[in-house]
């Protein structure tokens, strides 16, 4: 299959640019709050760790083929700085494209509005490559996430993945 590729996005406060590898190095600063992982696990990668992990994501797609790979970097207008990223995973064909979305904001820019006003231009853009319908999977206690799905207009359902609720919303088209 072939995935649409991330282009440079535009709001009225971020750019957001596809990902390089060559993010890696500014973007360890951005991931090096310890309470980012407070919901999702892990620790703040090293250079070296978020240059192959940018590597492979911006090859596009997965291994196999079976999932498109859209990642952007948010970079603040006013001081070119990266605040941090949104990323969509694609699944489906045709015209039952499903993407499954994800944001982070660093915490000294977290409560501005920047998940929300970034990760609604990539819904509109996802909307432009014919995705039927969004997703984010979101822990029941991470009430930030939860607001900014809803202010994106996805809903919570009843499911549950790994102890994660799934929001969504679909997309009509005429």
């Amino acid at each position: 299959m072939m995935w649409p590729a991330a282009e440079l996005l535009d709001t009225t406060r971020f750019l957001l640019e596809p990902l390089f590898e060559d993010h890696a190095d500014e973007m360890v600063d951005v991931l090096a709050f310890r309470d980012l992982y407070h919901f999702t696990g892990g620790e703040p990668p090293t250079p070296e760790v978020l240059r192959v992990r940018y590597a492979r994501q911006s090859t596009g797609s997965s291994p196999d083929g079976k999932a498109g790979w859209l990642n952007w970097i948010i970079r603040t207008k006013t001081s070119g700085q990266p605040i941090g990223f949104v990323q969509a995973t694609l699944t489906g064909g045709g015209d039952q494209l499903v993407a499954d979305l994800a944001w982070l904001i660093t915490p000294p820019a977290q409560g501005s509005g920047a998940a929300v006003e970034s990760s609604a231009a990539v819904l509109a853009w996802l909307k432009g490559r014919r995705v039927r319908s969004v997703q984010a999977l979101i822990r029941p206690d991470h009430s930030a996430s939860a607001g900014v799905a809803q202010r994106l207009g996805l809903s919570p359902t009843s499911v549950r993945i790994d102890g994660e609720v799934l929001w969504e919303a679909k997309f009509p088209y005429s």
